[in-house]
């Protein structure tokens, strides 16, 4: 029983910002701390602050000797069953601190060298250098410590899809900044029946596996430092092999200084430099986010066809009486196309103390390709659509319409959809005429342009690149 499924949402997983979880079990997806710390927007700074907070938190409580307060704090890792991500089998469980694990982490977290030494920064650190915290752990304790984040992330996505709130829902325990401990909260979300409540994750944040691994971490960035010390100090572990060089089997060092989590801990205090520059590479090449199409494999379901897609645009009439069904297809079409560069779209969003509204606002989260480059190069935190189900050219009103909700704050650049264009370069000109007077950039597209783009993406799927939409903005810039 999906959730999508349980609150009668029929869009499929392509469709979706966030993860359509099987209600019933977990998902086999997790949190990795590393990529949150990329996000642009104002939400994922949100989160990736609750993690290093909630964690520096913890740390200073154990290095000032607060023994019992610092064991309050891991307890209240213990509850994730509602996430429904990880490794469970049949009813979710999640992987978190419960008190038992709480208590032993403390406790490798009193004694743990890396905490004495200050290599412990960062809660990713942990599943690196501490025994008996695994990636799993780390993703459930995520999901608590962000709880707050999510569960407006959860409100508002309720809000977008249609999907009811049960109000006076205990929260759970909710990381409390100000105050520096847990709190409970009653808030509305989603309640799917014998089910019990769900807190929503955004795709974007999902990934199959964390990035850090202890075992990686000392075979390819500790023992070869190892190796080239003997080496260096020509010890009785150096080979010296028949074209004269000299090598130490990993094999051997393995052996001589072990290679479980305490083996780890302890050479790798002796060479934080290396710590500090595999957590550099790390952080400058985070995973990317998972596919929609192996979400979808996951889930056991299709992606969508874009033929079909193809058709059911063309079969749309236009006029004001079909414009809601038009502008729910474009904003599906649009919101598997730019996954994962575009991301979080909300509907008729209020600005300007709601004396404006906007048909579609999608966060620019991307990392790399168009959408990144337009972020390094012009103001785009938003980027906003509007949806013209015409039957006739649009003109200065609604290039206009468009450009008057962009804003320094915001972002200067949207698209402009509508169905057909017989003048298509009168419309540029209006919109080039738009940049010349600094009120913004935009693209207009038409069916055929929107058809173009999901034949672009059927191929090539594994790159997500729009060279028509890039050949667009070109035209619009020159």
């Amino acid at each position: 029983m999906r959730f999508s499924e349980f609150f009668k949402v029929y869009k499929s997983q392509a469709f979706l910002d966030f993860v359509d979880i099987d209600l019933e079990t977990d998902l086999a997806v997790f949190i990795d701390p590393v990529p949150l710390k990329t996000l642009n927007s104002p939400w994922g700074a949100d989160i990736a602050y609750y993690l290093k907070h909630y964690f520096s938190t913890v740390l200073d409580s154990i290095k000032s000797g607060r023994d019992s307060h610092a064991q309050s704090l891991l307890i209240g890792l213990s509850e994730s069953n509602e996430f429904h991500l990880g490794f469970s089998k049949g009813k979710p469980r999640g992987h978190a601190f419960g008190q038992k694990s709480a208590s032993l982490v403390w406790e490798a977290l009193t004694k743990s060298k890396a905490a004495k030494s200050g290599l412990l920064e960062d809660l990713e650190d942990t599943a690196l250098l501490i025994h008996g915290i695994g990636p799993d752990m780390i993703s459930d304790a995520i999901c608590n410590i962000i709880r707050g984040p999510l569960i407006k992330y959860t409100q508002d996505m309720c809000v977008y899809y249609g999907i009811p709130l049960k109000p006076n829902i205990p929260s759970g325990l909710i990381w409390d900044i100000e105050n520096k401990t847990w709190k409970q909260e009653y808030v509305s979300l989603p309640v799917a029946g014998k089910y019990g409540k769900v807190i929503l994750v955004p795709k974007l944040v999902t990934r199959h596996k964390m990035n850090v691994d202890a075992g990686g971490f000392y075979t390819h960035y500790i023992l070869p430092a190892m190796a080239q010390e003997h080496i260096d100090g020509n010890s009785s572990l150096v080979h010296v092999l028949k074209n004269g060089s000299k090598k130490v089997y990993k094999t051997d060092l393995r052996e001589k200084y072990g290679e479980d989590k305490l083996s780890i801990v302890e050479q790798t205090v002796i060479r934080p430099n290396i710590f500090k520059e595999y957590k550099k590479e790390k952080n400058n090449k985070p995973t990317p986010p998972i596919s929609s199409e192996s979400l979808s494999e996951l889930e056991n379901q299709n992606m969508p066809n874009t033929q079909e897609l193809i058709e059911k645009l063309k079969n749309i009439p236009t006029g004001k009486k079909n414009a809601t069904e038009y502008e729910d297809l474009i904003e599906e079409i649009l919101s598997m196309l730019f996954y994962p560069s575009l991301c979080k779209p909300s509907r008729e969003q209020n600005i300007h103390s709601g004396r404006k509204r906007v048909d579609i606002r999608y966060i620019n989260e991307a990392q790399k390709g168009f959408f990144r480059w337009l972020q390094d190069n012009y103001t785009c935190q938003y980027i906003f659509v509007e949806c013209k189900n015409y039957g006739k050219d649009v003109e200065n009103p609604e290039v206009d319409q468009l450009s008057g909700r962009f804003g320094p704050s915001r972002g200067m650049v949207g698209l402009l959809v509508c169905r057909s264009i017989k003048n298509k370069e009168r419309l540029l000109e209006r919109c080039r005429d738009t940049c010349k007077d600094n009120r913004g950039y935009i693209i207009h597209l038409d069916d055929d342009d929107i058809i173009k783009l999901l034949n672009d993406y059927e191929r090539n799927r594994l790159n997500h690149s729009f060279p028509s939409l890039e050949r667009k903005w070109s035209e619009l810039i020159n």
